[in-house]
């Protein structure tokens, strides 16, 4: 048998450790090619055979040894056809597909169309619905909160508003659990909008009992006033999200403006999302890319590996990727006992 497994979308740590996971656990019959770049590497071949030692010690990396990309191979037809002639030619009996909510979808597609397909969920944002955690969430939240740990002390020290842009196109876990953390003073986050009078006068009380204050807001964040997200609507990818980013830039520029603070703004950007995973997204990788391969073993195809409280179970493709998983309202009262 031979498998071909691919790493799409954004980077994130543990990518490694599924991969590890998945060939370590393979049977000696068992041939497996790590296809390049995502997707793109079906459609334009490129791959290499993975044997025990291509992966050795790889969990402890962050990014993918395979890279990745936002290729979406049924965007046309001639992409289409050259994906499928390509797994033909390579003579790929089971694909493996390592990814969010896009890379899953491409992953159901081709399901539908009769391949052997296993999906495995990964984003940092954790919104892939039906499964409690993804790996790289963790990473990405220890990151953010560490962040604003330390900005604490130099808002402090100045007499300063300061805004911290985290990820998250549309659900705010990374946001509202960073911030949550390390006690930020106002949690800005997709699902629940805010007008910008709220904000400031959020800003202005807190400003006026404590002297400083540190606001987290996730970048796809919207403040009820605006018809669209902030972002370069001159970058699109194959999946038609806009590059998002500039959010706590803008609210900052309204901030000082409205109150006269001093107000800066920082993004933390690609660093949630890089260097070493934790050990929680390291072993959740490992038994995620474990699991991957029970189910190829066990020919129980177009399935999703899921964690389900403290079990890794399976689930559907389909059920993966019918709807995202967002920050529910309960949740969100809660933080709001800390605001201010």
């Amino acid at each position: 048998m031979r498998i071909g497994i691919l790493t799409g979308g954004g980077d994130c740590p543990g990518l490694n450790a599924v991969i590890r996971g998945i060939v370590k656990s393979s049977p000696d019959d068992v041939e497996i090619l790590g296809i390049m770049h995502g997707w793109k590497g079906l459609v334009n071949p490129e791959y290499t055979v993975l044997t025990d030692d291509d992966v050795e010690g790889i969990h402890i990396i962050g990014g993918t040894i395979l890279g990745t990309s936002r290729t979406n191979p049924f965007k046309d037809e001639e992409s289409r056809k050259k994906l499928e002639e390509n797994i033909k030619q390579l003579g790929i009996d089971v694909i493996i597909a390592i990814g969010g909510d896009d890379t899953l979808s491409v992953a159901a597609k081709l399901s539908s169309l009769g391949y052997n397909v296993i999906g495995v969920p990964k984003t940092i944002d954790n919104d892939v619905s039906n499964t409690d955690f993804t790996f790289g969430y963790h990473t990405a939240v220890n990151v953010g909160a560490d962040a604003i740990d330390r900005l604490h002390s130099t808002a402090k020290s100045h007499g300063r508003v300061i805004i911290v842009e985290l990820m998250g196109r549309d659900a705010g876990w990374i946001t509202i659990e960073a911030g949550l953390a390390a006690g930020a003073h106002l949690i800005l986050i997709p699902e629940y909008p805010m007008t910008l009078d709220e904000i400031i006068e959020y800003v202005k009380k807190r400003m006026e009992d404590k002297g400083y204050m540190i606001i987290a807001v996730a970048e796809g964040f919207k403040p009820t006033e605006l018809e669209n997200i902030v972002g370069d609507k001159n970058e699109i990818d194959a999946f038609g999200h806009i590059r998002l980013g500039g959010i706590a830039h803008y609210l900052s520029e309204i901030i000082k403006e409205r109150t006269g603070y001093d107000t800066r703004s920082v993004v933390l950007g690609h660093l949630l999302r890089g260097g070493t995973p934790t050990a929680f997204d390291r072993v959740l990788g490992t038994r995620y890319g474990v699991h991957a391969m029970k189910l190829v073993i066990n020919r129980d195809f177009g399935r999703m590996v899921a964690l389900k409280g403290n079990d890794i179970v399976s689930i559907p493709l389909q059920y993966a990727i019918a709807t995202k998983k967002f920050v529910p309202f309960d949740y969100y009262k809660l933080a709001q006992i800390f605001f201010g």
